[in-house]
């Protein structure tokens, strides 16, 4: 009996260390290194940290309130009002009141908004257009609309409402600090220290030796990352890159775009430049999401691509590609492929927004097709409301769309990041970004 009763205690007390362990601590910092810009959109990790939107989306992707706690609409999605959590501050201690998240969202897009007019009346925050907009609140989810104190939503000097406040930015480290009365509650860390333009191989070897928490793992390296055996999590296949075409000079010609459209190799970039993740895609939304993406053809037709071009001289066009070192080159493997159509392409550098091709990331949020296909175009500049609900209507709107080639989808892929052993609790949002708010460490330092 007596060995009995040793052993359950022995077992019991096993028990509550492990329960001690994974419980949720406060208190420490969080440090996160990161290759980009912790601003930049639509996945810059400090964002959503600062700043809030009036929805947002749960994890498993359905619209919930965030800043608003409740909408409706009326004139037949011509009118929009959404009612404002009471009680809301910003990190300076101003109210949050609609008159601010008017000021806010009318700077947030400028003259190219999805409403034609926005208004503070009392409590409320009203959104007007000519247009119907079925798909407001899933738009404003979206990181463009996060509601900032002075409208910049450029972090710095700006406040927000979210559970960490900015406190310095020094030698390429932005500072964090938690916010004790941020509605959504009290986020376990005390601070996070986020360190910026970190290259990739630097951060693995900062989170091998402790120095980092938190650091990224691109696409083309998740493989890579399992077998070193860190501690990996990653979202479904939710960024669309995408080639986007202009419509001016030479490819004001329909027939040029579906040349190039034809010609892009979207295997190779699936197979060599992102190393199998995600997947190959012809469609802008994926096939999880709409059921008919496999309709549309992914395969390169290098024979289709040289009919098209004919004799068309096209010149000489740019090409340039946001983002990191494999979009690069994924743009790279795209200007060989329509030079091996007889389409001359030259690079230009990185973020150059007047190119004649642009290779984008798009991301695709929440779990409705329609909004998500809206959202989509939004961030391509084709301002166009997308009502169809039946995955028929969705398909031949989304064809109506692709055959114009002013956007060509080529691969879907996922985001991921790897963790420290004294991080828990760590997970991404629907939209794959980092929710670092519910993240806690196990031990202090």
């Amino acid at each position: 009996m007596f060995r009995r009763l040793a052993i359950s205690l022995l077992l019991a007390g096993a028990a509550l260390d492990a329960g001690a362990r994974t419980r949720p601590h406060y208190g420490g910092t969080l440090h996160v290194e990161i290759a980009g810009d912790p601003w930049e959109r639509p996945t810059g990790v400090a964002r959503r940290l600062v700043y809030d939107g009036l929805t947002q989306f749960d994890a498993g992707g359905a619209l919930s309130p965030a800043l608003a706690v409740g909408w409706e609409q009326d004139n037949n999605f011509h009118r929009w009002q959404f009612r404002l959590r009471l009680g809301v501050r910003f990190h300076d201690g101003t109210a949050l009141t609609s008159a601010v998240v008017a000021a806010s969202l009318a700077t947030s897009c400028g003259s190219a908004c999805p409403w034609d007019a926005v208004k503070a009346v009392g409590p409320l925050v009203i959104f007007t257009s000519d247009n119907p907009m079925p798909n407001l609140p899933a738009l404003l989810a979206s990181d463009q609309f996060l509601i900032a104190l002075t409208g910049t939503g450029n972090g710095g000097t700006a406040a927000g409402t979210g559970p960490f406040q900015v406190t310095g930015f020094n030698n390429g480290v932005l500072s964090l600090a938690a916010n004790e009365n941020c509605w959504l509650g009290r986020p376990f860390a005390d601070a996070i220290e986020i360190r910026v333009r970190r290259p990739v191989r630097d951060q693995w070897l900062d989170l091998g030796s402790g120095h980092a928490d938190v650091v990224e793992v691109p696409a083309e390296q998740l493989r890579q990352a399992q077998q070193q055996r860190l501690s990996v999590i990653s979202s479904p296949p939710i960024t669309l890159v995408a080639l986007e075409l202009g419509d001016a000079g030479a490819l004001a010609n329909t027939n040029l775009r579906a040349a190039i459209a034809a010609a892009v190799d979207r295997s190779a970039l699936y197979n060599v430049i992102f190393q199998k993740q995600g997947e190959v895609t012809a469609s802008l939304l994926p096939q999880r999401m709409s059921g008919y993406s496999f309709l549309f053809p992914t395969e390169r037709d290098l024979n289709k691509a040289q009919a098209l071009r004919g004799g068309l001289a096209a010149g000489t066009l740019t090409m340039s590609a946001d983002g990191d070192a494999a979009m690069q080159l994924a743009a790279q493997r795209i200007a060989l492929n329509l030079r091996e159509s007889g389409i001359n392409v030259q690079m230009v550098p990185a973020g150059v927004r007047h190119a004649d091709l642009m290779l984008r990331r798009f991301t695709i949020s929440g779990n409705d097709p329609a909004a998500a296909l809206e959202r989509i175009l939004w961030d391509a500049g084709q301002l166009a409301a997308v009502s169809e609900q039946s995955s028929a209507d969705l398909y031949k709107r989304e064809r109506t769309i692709l055959e114009n080639y002013r956007i060509i989808p080529l691969v879907d892929l996922p985001l991921g990041y790897a963790s420290g052993p004294r991080v828990r609790d760590l997970r991404l949002r629907a939209d794959g970004s980092l929710d670092l708010a519910g993240a806690s460490l196990e031990d202090v330092r």
